[in-house]
């Protein structure tokens, strides 16, 4: 874990430092890669420089500058691939004590990625990684469509990463909260590098996340604002300490379905209670063996480790009624030090910059009636009404690579956030 990262005039406008290592380089003011050989990311324990012929996953796959693993999944196959946009990459890593990303074989967390279009906008996306994967996992859900409209883009591991990330810091919530003090970090970084780069500052910044990186994107437009003109919010995760949170509908569903699926009405209508959507029981056999379980009890560990004993993260699949079994997790009933550490992360509804949200509304990981319409009420309770816009995205489920799967079912959200950036693009003019 690192220190509460300090914002400072200072590092935002350092625009000189060696570079650690490069590949080829250019020294000229303009044309392709100019300036490469100048830049530094302050604060970076390590940085690398690449001048490349493509920026987007047309062609950092073959060259060796994504790692498709980090983003498998994410999107439908038939999700249009831009290409065409030559520029620079830095990859590297600040300071940290954890190690659980592996790329680069680094073992280091606090990974990051910038990329630098040699035809720039003038624009910034700043972007945390969904789940608990690594720096690139945005690479075709939004690095690909922004870096083809001229943006540059950079992207944080969170600062811990994989199914065990709960081992990083020392009290509940550390590693969550470690998750926002690196986007802000990694933000206030890159504006300098993009200074450093095309000579002024991004004359337009955008935080842009799925999933838990759209919790971080609400989470700094209501804490750092000032870092950003506005935010695309792709069904980020919602946390508060008096729910709703995931801790009310996971057990539920834990407890329910082994019932539904032996043919309980009960045991169905339980399900429905809990949040998810009627229509979207197709989806819950997968999402029971894949996310419901893990995700409870992971998250559970994070905030409240003492609940299991000495037990690393549960029982995996346990039944209603086993000892310390998270199905039978109840969060209302929890001391009150775990509902503080809720609320280290908690959200508030207080946006200071414009916010687009996109949910599908068959969101089976994370149901949209107990997520983004309950954060489009606290931000309307909070007055902040006119700074939001939301669309509810029908037949959207949580991860698009069930697309494939359904394609008859299911409806896309990656080309419905394309179109929700141009909007956010023409609502910031």
């Amino acid at each position: 874990m690192i220190a509460r990262v300090a914002v400072l005039a200072a590092a935002v406008l350092a625009v000189t430092g060696p570079v650690a290592t490069a590949d080829t380089v250019h020294n000229g003011a303009s044309g392709h890669c100019a300036r490469a050989d100048r830049l530094h990311v302050p604060a970076a324990a390590h940085q690398e420089v690449s001048c490349l012929d493509e920026l987007t996953t047309a062609g950092t796959v073959a060259s060796g500058h994504t790692v498709e693993a980090d983003w498998t999944g994410l999107t439908q196959a038939s999700l249009p691939q831009p290409s065409g946009v030559p520029g620079i990459q830095v990859d590297g890593y600040f300071p940290d004590t954890s190690t659980t990303n592996a790329n680069h074989g680094w073992n280091h967390d606090a990974q990051f990625v910038l990329r630098l279009p040699d035809h720039w906008n003038g624009g910034l996306v700043v972007s945390g990684s969904p789940g608990n994967r690594r720096q690139y996992a945005n690479d075709r859900a939004i690095a690909d469509s922004v870096l083809a409209k001229g943006y540059a883009f950079a992207a944080t591991d969170k600062g811990n990463t994989g199914p065990a990330f709960y081992h990083d810091g020392n009290r509940p919530g550390d590693a969550i909260a470690e998750w926002n003090t690196r986007v802000t970090q990694l933000a206030v970084a890159a504006k300098a590098v993009v200074a450093q780069r095309y000579g002024h500052l991004p004359a337009r910044t955008i935080a842009a996340g799925i999933s838990n990186g759209g919790y971080l994107v609400r989470w700094q437009l209501e804490n750092k604002p000032w870092l950003y003109d506005g935010g695309l919010d792709w069904e980020g995760t919602l946390w508060t300490a008096k729910g709703p949170n995931m801790f009310g509908f996971l057990p539920a569903a834990m407890r329910a379905y082994p019932a539904y699926a032996a043919g309980s009405p009960e045991a169905h209508q339980a399900m429905l209670d809990a949040g998810f959507a009627p229509g979207s029981e197709f989806l819950w056999p997968y999402h029971n063996k894949v996310y419901w379980d893990f995700t409870q009890r992971v998250y559970r560990e994070e905030l409240d480790p003492s609940f299991d004993g000495d037990l690393d993260a549960g029982i995996p699949y346990c039944a209603s009624g086993t000892p310390n079994c998270d199905a039978d997790y109840d969060y209302a009933t929890r001391p009150a030090s775990v509902h503080r550490a809720v609320a280290r992360i908690a959200l508030t509804g207080r946006i200071g910059k414009p916010l687009i949200t996109l949910h599908g509304t068959l969101d089976t990981l994370l149901p949209i009636s107990q997520d983004s319409d309950a954060y489009a009420r606290m931000i309307h309770d909070a007055g902040r009404a006119d700074l939001f816009r939301y669309h509810r995205i029908e037949n959207g489920t949580h991860v698009d690579g069930l697309v494939d799967a359904y394609p008859d079912q299911l409806e896309p959200l990656a080309p419905h956030f394309r179109t929700a950036f141009d909007e956010l693009e023409s609502w910031l003019r």
